[in-house]
């Protein structure tokens, strides 16, 4: 694997390029000639396929755009190029287990294939979702004494005794440390104290990073993200978390928020630049494993179809030609105490777990607001493990998938949204339990998926 010395220097010497340029020229244009070269197409109707030779030419372009364009640095605006033989070393060097956590807590995530025996592993938490600090802690508590959820993560911290975190400011410092604080406190309340985290979500520059790699914050065991900016860039800041992880430890994981109906244009497109994305976080992020979280350019959530069929299409090139630990994100566009919601929840769910990932989530109402709870994690949780343990086909998941999109789709024609209610109005928030009308809903809901087949 390349020193990372050569990354840097390769952003500091590599071909000038504007970044508009990049974006147009590179990007886009690439994009558009790949997916015509390839002859690539989405179908609404098989958000999850099972088309091997489809799978093999998304997995080539994708391939293909990694070693033609390599990634640019927004900071020095240059091209850091990346070759073949580099790209090559980066699939083959990508690690296939990382443990987490410690003690009874520790989980093992692995590269999944498709139809794997073993289940995936869950991850807890609304990551990114802004969360009042007066309720952080029970919210996070919420998510972390759900028995299916094997790891935890959380929202942002977004302001410290009732002032305004502000980027790169000093006092992201302190929000990103009160952030792992309560994180750590909460793993203690549950009684999952070395449970594995994906946390320093309050850290929007590389400060909160650097501030949170101590033992008492951010262990060795947890992970951070370390982000490819929109479409494969990085930054200085985003270069510091990655070498921040070097010697400490920590493990990295990739984020690229490829966003679907951008640069890249349609589902199709999308999928090539988020191989390509991986496949340079492998270099560029130092990545232990990779977020699988396309947006879309609209609606955000990850549960409208072309998104699924992104997330399906993508997490399914690397199970077939490049097994990688993957992590799909859920960002309903829904929020707590809303059936929505929970049927969002569920067609992700079954999208990601037979398209070979491992689940996070829910980034509920967007990510945009503190409307999120831990009971839809558990929905999740128990969905996927049901797909699972039922040795689904690809076939009989996207039926699922398709029965479901009826029942929440309306949501993504609203003019607001659907955001549903905050942490604190659907959770008592002392015995940090669910109110009585949102556990109802969620257990008719689980009704419905019982009576279309799904053994939960």
């Amino acid at each position: 694997m390349l020193n990372y010395l050569d990354i840097l220097d390769r952003a500091n010497n590599g071909p000038y390029m504007a970044e508009e340029n990049w974006d147009l020229e590179k990007v886009a244009m690439t994009t558009r000639r790949l997916v015509k070269k390839y002859k690539l197409e989405w179908n609404k109707n098989e958000l999850i396929t099972d088309d091997p030779l489809l799978s093999e030419a998304i997995f080539n372009a994708g391939y293909e755009m990694a070693v033609e364009l390599g990634a640019y640095s927004r900071s020095t605006e240059r091209i850091i190029e990346i070759s073949q033989d580099e790209i090559d070393t980066g699939i083959r060097t990508m690690p296939q287990e990382v443990i987490m956590g410690e003690g009874k807590d520790v989980r093992t995530l692995y590269a999944r294939h498709l139809h794997d025996e073993r289940a995936p592993l869950f991850f807890g938490g609304s990551p990114g979702t802004p969360i009042p600090e007066r309720f952080f802690l029970q919210n996070v508590i919420s998510y972390m004494q759900e028995p299916l959820i094997d790891l935890a993560t959380c929202g942002t911290i977004v302001e410290v005794d009732g002032r305004e975190v502000r980027t790169g400011n000093p006092i992201e410092i302190v929000s990103t440390r009160r952030e792992l604080q309560y994180m750590r406190q909460g793993l203690k309340r549950a009684g999952r104290a070395g449970m594995g985290m994906l946390a320093a979500q309050s850290s929007v520059s590389e400060l909160g990073d650097l501030a949170a790699a101590h033992p008492d914050y951010l262990r060795s065991c947890d992970s951070h993200l370390v982000p490819v900016l929109n479409e494969l860039k990085m930054d200085h800041r985003n270069i510091s978390r990655a070498v921040n992880s070097l010697e400490y430890g920590m493990v990295n994981a990739s984020l690229p928020c490829v966003i679907v109906g951008g640069l890249g244009g349609g589902p199709a497109g999308s999928a090539v630049v988020n191989v390509a994305s991986y496949l340079i976080a492998n270099i560029t992020c130092l990545a232990d494993y990779h977020i699988l979280h396309p947006i879309h350019v609209r609606n955000i959530a990850t549960s409208t179809p072309e998104v699924l069929w992104v997330i399906n299409a993508t997490a399914q090139a690397f199970a077939r030609h490049a097994p990688s630990i993957i992590v799909a994100d859920i960002y309903p566009k829904s929020g707590a105490g809303t059936k929505e919601l929970l049927y969002e929840t569920a067609a992700n769910a079954i999208v990601n777990a037979m398209s070979g990932s491992h689940l996070e989530g829910c980034g509920a109402a967007d990510g945009n607001q503190p409307n999120c709870s831990g009971l839809e994690a558990r929905l999740m949780a128990e969905v996927a493990l049901a797909s699972h343990k039922m040795k689904m086909s690809l076939k009989e998941a996207n039926d699922f998938v398709l029965q479901l999109l009826p029942k929440y789709e309306h949501v993504f024609t609203l003019e607001n949204g659907n955001p549903g209610k905050p942490f604190d109005e659907v959770y008592d928030i002392q015995r940090i339990e669910p109110l009585d009308f949102w556990q109802k809903m969620y257990e008719e809901v689980k009704t419905e998926l019982k009576e279309m087949g799904l053994k939960l």
